[in-house]
């Protein structure tokens, strides 16, 4: 079916440029399936695009306020569960997974001092190894 701007521009020898022009409209006026969803296309990726925008801005949001994890100490001192002594049992590497729950964080020299006083080293992460101690 042709529109009537389409049988009017070819009527008229199709002189006027405006009436060259081809609109894809029925003839009741209004426009086909196909500009409809091309228009449908055009708002959604508009919105799309919006809603993309709103997640990168909740993104960072939520990045800003997250707490950040304390760093990971270098030495830790790990001691027995509760209710048994409170004499550390062993130095660790801050990121030794075998020191437990119950641990402190030291310094080099700490963890060097407690060494020298019996606290034993890991056997996993050896911090007297890393710590250069020799028995």
């Amino acid at each position: 079916m042709m529109s009537a701007t389409v049988r009017a521009a070819t009527d008229n020898g199709g002189s006027n440029a405006q009436d060259q022009r081809i609109r894809l409209e029925h003839m009741s006026g209004q426009p086909s399936r196909l500009v409809q969803l091309q228009f449908l296309r055009r708002y959604l990726l508009g919105e799309l695009e919006r809603v993309e925008r709103w997640i990168a801005t909740e993104e960072q949001r939520e990045a800003a306020a997250r707490p950040t994890p304390p760093p990971v100490p270098d030495w830790v001192l790990s001691y027995p569960r509760a209710g048994a002594t409170s004499r550390p049992d062993a130095v660790h590497v801050g990121d030794c997974g075998m020191a437990g729950k119950r641990t402190k964080p030291i310094t080099r020299d700490q963890a060097l001092r407690a060494l020298a006083e019996g606290v034993e080293a890991c056997q996993f992460c050896r911090p007297d190894s890393e710590l250069g101690w020799l028995d």
